[in-house]
């Protein structure tokens, strides 16, 4: 019962988080949930809540990253692979390396091991907390695809660097022929193993639920898409695999199976809606969890000593958490100058146009590095001991570094993005604008042919259905209830209508002339067809009010005008008053 009582006071709280997010627009929603989960953690009679790193990882993590790896563009993955796979795997190494370097030097006392293993825990960026603090804020496209696609590769390689160097610190052995080994097993093996399960799923669906269920089986696939990231988690990490790297590419290859589908618009509604709520819940979730565990950390970091029986003031522990942060950004910028750099380089040598990058965009893939709840997971996933027994060293101060990295990065980003982002003088991407003016038209163009093809069809149909009927009426059977050339005229009449609204579509922007005045046609037909939808959900409650339907009916009636007031809703937002 009191597990039952703590996950219902966690959604309550994580939906309180949301509304008093909208109240305070200047903080970034994660910072106000932090802040809700240490303030209901601190008092002594407060929610505590034990964070267990790998049920965190596969509750949490797995979802998320595979909803993630679901919505990410294929186009874009391909398109960006270099830069995503230059952060994700050898900026991770060069952090690891750097700051590890650095933590050593500055408390001797931690092992090089222990070391590297806390750089491998700051290594991973938080893509859920950049798209929260950003979300709002003119990040250009191709930058925020860089940026997601690099959180959702470099968690696995941190978490796989952080298993090394922990081990290494237990055993004092390393071989880094075996490390390497390990990691491309580790790596490609979750890779792997996550889209043979997304594509088997995807088998299956077509070839016994699609074929045999239909439409009504669309809340099993959703059920089985469901459960797709825990299963592919949970697999992975039994054969000693990537779990996280499973997910990502099980979202990526049902994403991939998906475009090639056109069918079961329920099953897309379904799956759609049931994703928007998830991650909000466990988005809202793990940053509660944080805030949650903020007073065990800090509390433990003053009450245990590292070395000697002294213990760290205020100050210190502060001090060092600038230190390491400012280190992580150092030399992040670095690594984004090198390559900016190298890839101008290499665009010269083979004599093609480089584009500029501005200065403040440089500054923003910089500060845009925040850490997040994954690094928190793995910082509590340091052991208590060593094999012989014996406290692990300054444990209570890795996991306070760790959190005070998370926080202050959280904090400058919330601080330093809207800075570098406003009043950002950058030229205007028209290409996906264009795009989108060019597949209206040739959707509205097949559209016309295909309306063309099913008259021709339905007239030929209802000539040879009249000459059967004459036939048959000769030999005394019943006239038909309505002329073949009245029904034949109804195809006509209603095809052309329906084709010269497509042919308006076509030749809408062909002149510039034309288009002002069909732009303010459109916008009173949304206006017009907005009201009528209106007066209809108004009857429909009014015959239902005097019981002239039934409550079936009125849902269903209802359900209808709600589509469609919808659809018009989001096209209006979509296209600010453009195209329908």
């Amino acid at each position: 019962m009191e597990t039952v009582s703590l996950v219902l006071i966690l959604l309550f709280v994580a939906s309180a988080t949301g509304v008093a997010a909208r109240f305070l627009p200047s903080l970034p929603t994660p910072l106000v949930q932090v802040a809700f989960g240490a303030a209901l953690a601190w008092p002594a009679e407060g929610i505590h809540v034990s964070l267990e790193p790998e049920l965190f990882l596969l509750l949490f993590i797995a979802p998320l990253l595979y909803s993630d790896a679901r919505r990410f563009p294929q186009r874009e993955l391909m398109a960006l692979r270099g830069p995503i796979l230059a952060l994700a795997f050898g900026l991770v190494l060069f952090t690891v390396l750097g700051v590890g370097y650095l933590i050593h030097w500055m408390l001797p006392v931690i092992s090089l091991p222990i070391a590297f293993a806390l750089a491998a825990v700051l290594s991973p960026t938080d893509a859920v907390a950049v798209s929260a603090i950003s979300g709002r804020l003119p990040v250009p496209p191709k930058l925020m695809r860089v940026l997601e696609g690099e959180s959702l590769m470099n968690d696995a390689s941190g978490l796989v660097a952080f298993k090394f160097a922990v081990a290494a610190a237990l055993t004092g052995a390393f071989s880094l022929s075996e490390v390497s080994t390990s990691f491309l097993f580790i790596a490609f093996g979750g890779l792997l193993l996550g889209g043979a399960c997304a594509w088997l799923f995807s088998v299956v669906r077509t070839r016994l639920i699609d074929r045999h269920g239909g439409e009504q089986s669309a809340t099993q696939i959703v059920l089985l898409q469901l459960l797709m990231p825990f299963a592919v988690y949970f697999l992975a990490e039994h054969f000693g695999m990537s779990g996280i790297l499973a997910a990502v590419a099980a979202g990526l290859v049902v994403n991939y199976t998906d475009l090639k589908r056109q069918d079961q618009i329920q099953t897309r509604l379904k799956t759609r809606s049931m994703w928007e709520i998830i991650e909000f819940v466990l988005n809202s979730l793990v940053f509660l969890l944080l805030g949650f565990q903020l007073p065990d950390i800090i509390g433990g970091a003053f009450s245990h000593s590292i070395h000697d029986g002294s213990q760290f003031e205020l100050l210190r522990l502060c001090a060092y958490v600038f230190i390491i942060t400012t280190a992580l950004m150092v030399l992040r910028f670095i690594w984004v100058f090198g390559a900016l750099w190298t890839s101008r380089l290499a665009a010269r040598i083979r004599q093609r146009k480089v584009q500029p990058f501005p200065a403040r965009l440089m500054l923003v893939t910089t500060i845009s590095g925040i850490r997040g709840t994954i690094t928190l997971a793995a910082a509590l996933s340091f052991p208590q001991t060593m094999l012989d027994g014996t406290p692990f060293p300054g444990r209570e101060l890795l996991v306070f570094i760790a959190t005070g990295v998370i926080l202050l990065t959280l904090l400058s980003g919330s601080i330093g993005l809207p800075l570098l982002l406003k009043d950002l003088d950058l030229p205007p991407d028209t290409r996906l604008d264009e795009e989108e003016a060019r597949a209206r038209k040739r959707a509205s163009e097949a559209a016309i042919r295909r309306v063309e093809e099913y008259r021709h069809a339905r007239v030929e149909a209802l000539t040879a259905e009249h000459s059967d009927t004459n036939g048959a009426a000769d030999a005394g059977s019943p006239a038909e209830p309505m002329e073949k050339d009245d029904r034949i005229l109804i195809y006509a009449e209603q095809s052309t209508q329906l084709m010269n609204l497509y042919r308006e579509r076509v030749t809408i922007d062909d002149t510039e002339s034309a288009s002002k005045r069909a732009e303010y046609e459109r916008k009173v037909w949304r206006e017009l067809l907005q009201q009528a939808l209106q007066a209809e959900r108004a009857e429909y409650y009014r015959l239902r009010s005097r019981n002239r339907i039934n409550d079936d009916l009125l849902r269903k009636l209802v359900r209808e005008v709600d589509l469609s007031e919808t659809a018009l809703i989001a096209g209006q937002e979509e296209s600010g008053g453009g195209h329908h």
